[in-house]
């Protein structure tokens, strides 16, 4: 199975988190099977629960368990970690053997969510328009939006450079965003995650304007220093990064200067009762 980390990415069912995974080979979605247990039974030990079931169902001689894949899903801490998953039919069959008040109305969005998705394999400006009504319905600003969307197109044709110059996606990817991250920032992407208390939301969601242009400035900065050299493989690669991210680095020093604020901020777009003590700290670094 052609695994691209790029495709990796987490829904959201009645407020819970499913991670999943696009295989563009064979154009399905994968879910994992642990986080759909626990949105369904509602335990806190939904692995335990899993474990069981897939031993029942395989006495039974049901064929879902050995159509489940072992895929690498990221995790609380920040790394990956192998786990079932399932493409869309065969969790339906296993939905079935859960009982649940929520079994029917996942089933519709877990259908949903298989289609919206070759929608945009097919028309990617649905993909883009998609994530601009979901920000809009954050609240976030058309000014920060653009800024996100026009981040995201750098960060792309980035990973795509890295993509085709021998660097392996996932743990590589990381290592080198880190770089690049830690050099225009002086904050790895942990520390900076932290900053912000936050736990597994995407970072760049949490950026203010200025954190996005600088990080988008340390990424473009990053291709075209690569593309210049060539380079090829992570530890090639890791010097662009650090020259793309001390050019970010450097002209955001000079615009401190020039204002006197800092560019790196503790704010987020957390619920305003999580955000109040964090306000209060950013007050203090600036």
């Amino acid at each position: 199975m052609k695994k691209k980390s790029k495709n990796k990415a987490i829904a959201i069912f009645a407020g819970a988190q499913i991670r999943r995974h696009w295989d563009a080979e064979k154009e399905l979605w994968y879910f994992s099977v642990v986080d759909v247990v626990r949105v369904l039974i509602g335990s806190a030990a939904p692995r335990k629960y899993w474990n069981k079931l897939a031993q029942r169902l395989k006495k039974e001689g049901s064929e879902s368990v050995t159509k489940c894949h072992q895929l690498k899903f990221v995790a609380k801490d920040g790394k990956f970690y192998s786990s079932d998953a399932a493409d869309t039919e065969t969790m339906l069959r296993l939905i079935q053997s859960i009982p649940s008040p929520k079994a029917e109305p996942f089933k519709l969005w877990l259908a949903r969510v298989g289609y919206e998705r070759i929608q945009e394999t097919t028309d990617p400006e649905k993909s883009i328009n998609r994530g601009r009504i979901n920000w809009q319905r954050m609240g976030r600003s058309a000014k920060w939006i653009q800024q996100r969307m026009m981040g995201q197109e750098i960060r792309n044709k980035l990973t795509d450079y890295w993509k085709d110059n021998e660097v392996k996606q996932q743990a590589e990817y990381a290592i080198l965003t880190n770089i690049i991250h830690q050099e225009w920032s002086d904050l790895s992407v942990k520390e900076h995650k932290s900053l912000k208390k936050l736990k597994e939301q995407n970072l760049r969601d949490h950026m203010t304007d200025a954190e996005l242009v600088f990080t988008a400035l340390a990424e473009l900065s990053t291709r075209q220093i690569a593309e210049t050299m060539q380079t090829k493989g992570l530890e090639e690669n890791k010097t662009p990064a650090r020259k793309g991210g001390r050019i970010a680095k450097n002209a955001r020093l000079e615009l401190e200067n020039k204002t006197g604020k800092k560019i790196i901020s503790a704010d987020n777009f957390l619920p305003a009762s999580k955000s109040v003590k964090l306000k209060a700290k950013n007050n203090l670094l600036r």
